[in-house]
C-alpha cells in the first residue's frame, strides 16, 4: 500500500498473533518476505511482526483483513467504531513446502495478488503529474 500509494493514506499491519517460524520476530522480518519485496524495491529488512495488541491508534476508515481469524478480530475492534471491515481471502505462503523457488513463487503470488486488489479497491496508482 505505501508503496503504491505512498504517502496520501495512513496503513498500519499488523497480524492475529505473532508467525510461528524458524526467524526470531523480534530480531528479523521473514526473509521470504524480504526477498519478494526487495524485488520490487521495497526494503521489509527492517520490519518487525506486530499483533492487533501492539496497535497503537484503533481509528481507521478501513480494515482489510486476510485471514477468518485475522477477520475476526477486526469485527471484535471496530464493532462500536464507523470503520468498514473488508476481508480478501489470502492463502498463507508460510504453508508452502518445496525448494527456495517454489517457496518463493507462493509468496510472490501473494505480493502480486495483493498488489491487483489494492488496485483494484483504491484505483490506479497516481504518479507526479499523471
Amino acid at each position: 500500500m505505501r508503496r503504491l500509494y505512498g504517502s496520501s493514506v495512513f496503513v498500519d499491519s499488523v497480524g492475529v498473533r505473532l508467525p510461528p517460524s524458524a526467524w526470531d520476530p523480534d530480531e528479523l522480518a521473514d526473509p521470504f518476505a524480504v526477498a519478494v519485496m526487495d524485488e520490487l524495491g521495497v526494503d521489509l529488512a527492517v520490519h518487525r511482526s506486530r499483533t492487533f495488541d501492539d496497535l497503537e491508534d484503533e481509528s481507521f476508515d478501513l480494515v482489510v483483513s486476510l485471514t477468518p481469524e485475522a477477520h475476526h478480530r477486526a469485527l471484535e475492534l471496530t464493532r462500536r467504531r464507523a470503520t468498514e471491515v473488508e476481508y480478501w481471502p489470502t492463502l498463507d505462503p508460510t504453508q508452502a513446502t518445496g525448494s527456495r523457488g517454489v517457496v518463493l513463487e507462493a509468496y510472490r503470488e501473494v505480493r502480486d495478488g495483493l498488489q491487483s486488489r489494492l488496485i483494484a479497491r483504491f484505483g490506479p496508482v497516481r504518479t507526479f503529474g499523471g
